[in-house]
């Protein structure tokens, strides 16, 4: 089913869609990707457990923003992808489909 080429057109475009979002938000988002790198240095476990839950480690993915920002911030999940591009999704698993 992965195979058709009706789903990897469609995958395709959702991923054409979230790069172009994810460079939308940059700007305005790279500080939270600052500080999550800058914990991660640090290994700052407090900040970091305070940080969003959306992770797709199999496709590169962590959203750097803070736990709660769909709701609080009303931003969907935004970081780096494995290639080092901003990228932006919603939802807690876009990949898996």
């Amino acid at each position: 089913m992965l195979g058709d080429p009706g789903v990897q057109e469609a995958r395709a475009r959702v991923e054409t869609a979230e790069t172009e979002l994810g460079l939308e938000l940059c700007a305005r988002l790279q500080p939270f990707q600052d500080r999550y790198d800058q914990d991660v240095a640090e290994g700052d476990a407090d900040r970091l457990t305070r940080a969003c839950a959306g992770k797709h480690g199999r496709w590169g993915r962590i959203c750097v923003l803070p736990d709660g920002h769909e709701t609080s911030m009303e931003e969907p999940h935004w970081g780096l992808n494995s290639e080092g591009r901003p990228i932006a999704w919603g939802g807690s698993a876009p990949d898996d489909w």
